[in-house]
C-alpha cells in the first residue's frame, strides 16, 4: 500500500522553546510549517510547583518573543523581572552590572522553560500554516529529489524543502545527517534546588567562584529562588541522594553568606555539564539549532539565549531569500548565510565561557589575586564595560 505523502515547506523536529519559536518565525513568513513533538507542555496552573528548569531570557530574547506574539501570554503565567548582574570569589573584589547602566528597566527574565515553550504553543492556533505531529517520533529519515521525506511512528510521511533539527544535544537529526561534533565532558555536574523564602523575591541574580565551582542564586516569582550548585559529577550525585532537610544543611555550610538562611529546600534536580558543538550547521535541506547545533557551559544563563538568536537568523536569511524571489529560497546559499550569521558568535560566547569556568577552577593564589584584582577594577562603570553588557544581552 502506497504511503500517503503530506508536503510541507518546513518540517521541525523538536517542538521546545527553540523549535517553536522557530515554527512561529517562519510561520509569518507564509511558509507551510510542521512541528513534530513527541509530548505537549504541561497546561499552566498558578497552583503548580515552580519548576526546577528555568532560564534567564534576556531583553533581546524578550523582544524575539514578543514579535513572536508569545510575550503577552508568558506575561499572564509567571515570571520576575532581574536587574542587576553580580560576581565574586573573594569578599570585597565584585563585578556588578545593573540595568541603570544602560538607562533600561530590567536585563532580562527568569522563567520556567516550560512556560516560555507553552507561551509559544498558544500562538500555533493564530496561524493556518503551522502543523502540529503530536504526540509523535521520527521512526524513519530519506532524501529525496526536492528534499527530505519524514516518516512518522504513526505511518504518516511528511515531505519537507527544509528539514530543521531543533531536537536537543542528542539531536537525532545532526547524528541523522552525519554532522560531527566537538566537544568534551567538564566532569562536572550542576544541582539546581528551589527554595521557599521568608523575604519578598529579589531582582538581582548573583554568583560566587569556589575551588569547587560556582554557587549561585536565581530569583523566582513570590517568596522563592533557584540556587545553582556546580561541583564534581561525585559530590552532586551524593547531594541528590540527601532529602531537603538534610540538602539545606548542606547549603547552609557551603553557600555564602550573602544567602538569606531563613528559607525551605522545596525541589531539587541535576545534570552534567557538557560542552558540544556542531562541526557545521546545514547540509542540503537541512539546518540545526540551538542545542542540536551547540551546547553551552551555563554558567552565565547563555543557552536559551544563543538558541534564539539562532532562530532570529534563520528567519533573516529565510525572508531575505524569499524578497530575492529566490526559486528554492532553501538553497545552499541562505543556509550558508544562516551558518555564517552564528558560527562566529557561537564560537566567542562558548570560549569565553570556558575562559571564564577555567580561570577560576584554578586555587594558586597569585592566580586567584590577579583575577580578584581585575573583577574588582571591572567593576567600574565604563563604555568597555557597558558594551560587554550588552554582548551578554544580545544587544549588540
Amino acid at each position: 500500500m502506497t504511503k500517503q505523502h503530506i508536503q510541507h515547506d518546513v518540517v521541525i523536529i523538536g517542538g521546545g522553546m527553540v523549535g517553536a519559536a522557530a515554527a512561529l518565525g517562519l510561520a509569518q513568513l507564509g511558509l507551510s510549517v510542521a512541528v513534530v513533538e513527541h509530548r505537549q507542555p504541561q497546561a499552566y496552573d498558578a497552583a503548580q510547583p515552580l519548576d526546577v528548569r528555568v532560564s534567564a531570557i534576556s531583553v533581546a530574547s524578550e523582544n524575539l518573543l514578543a514579535r513572536l506574539g508569545a510575550l503577552d501570554a508568558l506575561w499572564q503565567m509567571r515570571s520576575v523581572p532581574y536587574r542587576g548582574l553580580e560576581t565574586w570569589e573573594m569578599d570585597g573584589c565584585i563585578t556588578q552590572f545593573h540595568a541603570s547602566q544602560l538607562k533600561m528597566s530590567h536585563l532580562g527574565h527568569i522563567v520556567e522553560n516550560r512556560l516560555v515553550q507553552l507561551a509559544l504553543w498558544q500562538q500555533f492556533t493564530a496561524h493556518d500554516n503551522i502543523h502540529l505531529y503530536c504526540p509523535a517520533k521520527v521512526s524513519r529519515l530519506v532524501r529525496a529529489s526536492s528534499g527530505i521525506e519524514v516518516s512518522l511512528d504513526d505511518g504518516q510521511v511528511l515531505d519537507a524543502h527544509l528539514l530543521v533539527g531543533a531536537d536537543g544535544a542528542n539531536s537525532m537529526v545532526r547524528q541523522w545527517a552525519g554532522i560531527g561534533v566537538t566537544g568534551w565532558d567538564y566532569r562536572q555536574s550542576c544541582m539546581l534546588i528551589n527554595i521557599a523564602t521568608e523575604g519578598a523575591e529579589q531582582d538581582v541574580t548573583w554568583q560566587q567562584f569556589t575551588p569547587n565551582g560556582p554557587r549561585s542564586l536565581l530569583p523566582l516569582p513570590g517568596n522563592n529562588a533557584s540556587l545553582v550548585w556546580y561541583d564534581q559529577a561525585a559530590r552532586i550525585n551524593a547531594l541528590s541522594q540527601f532529602n531537603n532537610k538534610q540538602l539545606k544543611q548542606e547549603i547552609d555550610k557551603h553557600f555564602p553568606e550573602r544567602l538569606d538562611r531563613r528559607f525551605e529546600v522545596v525541589s531539587k534536580g541535576s545534570f552534567p555539564l557538557t560542552r558540544r558543538h556542531a562541526n557545521r550547521y546545514f547540509k542540503d535541506h537541512l539546518v540545526l539549532l540551538g542545542d542540536a547545533a551547540h551546547t553551552i557551559n551555563p554558567l552565565a544563563g547563555q543557552g536559551v539565549n544563543l538558541g534564539f538568536k539562532d532562530v532570529e537568523a534563520l528567519i533573516d536569511s529565510v525572508a531575505s531569500a524569499l524578497k530575492a524571489d529566490a526559486p528554492t529560497w532553501w538553497q545552499t546559499s541562505t543556509l550558508e548565510q544562516y551558518q555564517r550569521s552564528r558560527w562566529f558568535d557561537n564560537q566567542l560566547m562558548m570560549t569565553g565561557m570556558d575562559l571564564f569556568y577555567a580561570g577560576f577552577s584554578n586555587d594558586l593564589l597569585p592566580l586567584k589575586l590577579a583575577r580578584n584584582v581585575g573583577l574588582k577594577l571591572a567593576n567600574f562603570n565604563n563604555p568597555v564595560k557597558q558594551k560587554v553588557l550588552k554582548y551578554a544581552l544580545g544587544l549588540s
